[in-house]
């Protein structure tokens, strides 16, 4: 195994994280607040260690094959979420290191978990250094999705390999090209909708924040009340539409702009279908014990169905205050997730296709044995390292999802709250049900224990889980 090629790109990541840290360094410079100290300390310090490791190595990078790809990756995650910790633990905010490491891998992961409380008056370098781990996270994990996880061939792909086809070329030849356009999207994206929430009543600073949380479905907010803190219905539908565009397949809208004509995509009208149904139904579950203007009633319900299944994790209100089966629908909607090659978690739109159509046609095999019936996706044959990628991520996700559950409430937690942590984290949806951890709680009053596993399990639902996993395989390491 060549080091080189896992020490030198990590160098230079310590370097790319310190860049970013001079930002809300800036923005407390400018308000007044010491935190800018601790700020500027930290990214002298990762610079400091990055310069090192990059001089002590220094030469041509060594071709990266796909045994070191993983590991870089698994530390660039876990090594991301202590080094960006450090300012949250060492800042006024006087929490423990846990806590700090927790809020760092909810922020990277875009999961949306939170330990903090008293937003509204947190320092701005604070708040923007909460919002730029998320919109960091959130084109990572779109990246990770083309570079790492097609040699997985279990999620990322299936992206290249449904979306493009294997008979024919990349959409783009070469990766480099996509990754161009795909940070120039993102970018785009990111700046309508600050402008957006300015036109429609947000600060810029707070607009700032709100933008790069939404883009990156993420769900930090500047507020202990979330989105609560808005008052009409326009701003919501602003949320609303950047949420559901930063889920869909980032591939699709590249081709819709270019005016190349993007290749039918059966995740959409599934996703919209999933939200229209939900939507309708918690509106009308609502109606029951809520007073209040039915287009009003109907925005929050469109804004927390979309929040929860795009992964996002904003919340309007306590919408677990109005009966168990809204409280158990959105427990469900945890599940989804949107669709493969965005910025959303969750299990993806693709995979649920791809299982319902072998489901149906492994019934329709048994009423007729001798008929050939193969799944299909958009018309076109599964392949089976595909079929057989999904199976294994689905047993891989319930196994997962189980196995932390179940470690939670040996360590304390109540059924309830264990099953909806191991769930939002592993999803990256962020805000889960009950009391302590719902959309009007936090995460502060769990175990360091928990807060732990589940940073652990933020990282693992973010790396499509198999990416974590094959480190603890002996065959991995074998020569």
């Amino acid at each position: 195994m060549n080091f080189r090629a896992i020490a030198l790109p990590f160098g230079r990541l310590l370097i790319l994280i310190a860049l970013f840290m001079c930002f809300p360094a800036i923005a407390d410079l400018f308000a007044g607040n010491p935190d800018w100290k601790v700020f500027s300390v930290s990214a002298v310090l990762l610079v400091a260690i990055g310069v090192f490791i990059n001089l002590s190595l220094h030469g041509e990078a060594p071709p990266r094959r796909f045994k070191e790809a993983v590991i870089f990756v698994n530390l660039a995650w876990f090594g991301f979420s202590i080094a960006g910790a450090v300012p949250f633990y060492l800042s006024g905010l006087d929490i423990s290191f846990v806590d700090a490491v927790f809020e760092t891998a909810s922020g990277l992961t875009t999961t949306g978990s939170t330990v903090l409380t008293g937003l509204d008056t947190m320092p701005p370098g604070i708040l923007l250094w909460r919002s730029l781990l998320q919109w960091i996270g959130g084109i990572g994990v779109v990246a990770i999705g083309i570079w790492l996880l097609p040699g997985l061939r279990i999620g990322g792909s299936q992206l290249f390999a449904l979306e493009s086809s294997e008979s024919t070329a990349k959409p783009y030849g070469r990766v480099e090209p996509f990754v161009v356009r795909l940070l120039v999207l993102y970018a785009a994206l990111t700046v309508s909708c600050t402008v957006l929430y300015i036109l429609f009543g947000m600060t810029p600073f707070v607009a700032l924040n709100h933008a790069f949380t939404t883009i990156s479905t993420g769900g930090f907010s500047t507020s202990d009340n979330s989105f609560g803190q808005f008052p009409g219905t326009a701003i919501y539908w602003v949320a609303i539409a950047y949420m559901l565009a930063a889920s869909v397949p980032f591939l699709f809208i590249l081709r819709s702009i270019e005016r190349k004509a993007p290749i039918p995509e059966p995740q959409i009208p599934l996703l919209l279908s999933i939200i229209a149904f939900a939507t309708v139904s918690i509106f009308l579950a609502e109606r029951w014990v809520v007073h209040d203007t039915p287009f009003h009633m109907f925005t929050l319900a469109a804004f927390n169905v979309v929040s929860v299944i795009t992964t996002t994790g904003y919340a309007a209100n306590d919408y677990l205050q109005y009966g168990a089966y809204i409280a158990c629908t959105f427990f469900l909607l945890t599940f989804f997730g949107s669709c493969s090659g965005s910025t959303s978690g969750g299990f993806k739109m693709f995979r649920i296709i791809i299982l319902f159509n072998h489901i149906k046609c492994t019934l329709r095999g048994m009423v007729r044995p001798h008929r050939i019936v193969e799944p299909k996706y958009n018309d076109a044959p599964v392949s089976l390292s595909v079929l057989e990628g999904v199976m294994v991520f689905a047993i891989l996700y319930g196994g997962v999802f189980a196995l932390f559950a179940t470690l939670y409430a040996m360590l304390g937690l109540d059924l309830e709250t264990a099953l909806s942590a191991s769930i939002t984290a592993l999803a990256n949806v962020g805000p889960g049900v009950g009391d302590t951890i719902g959309p009007s709680g936090t995460f502060q009053s769990l175990p360091d224990t928990v807060k732990w596993l589940l940073a652990v399990q933020m990282i693992l639902g973010r790396l499509e889980i198999l990416a974590g996993i094959i480190l603890v395989t002996p065959q991995f390491w074998e020569r």
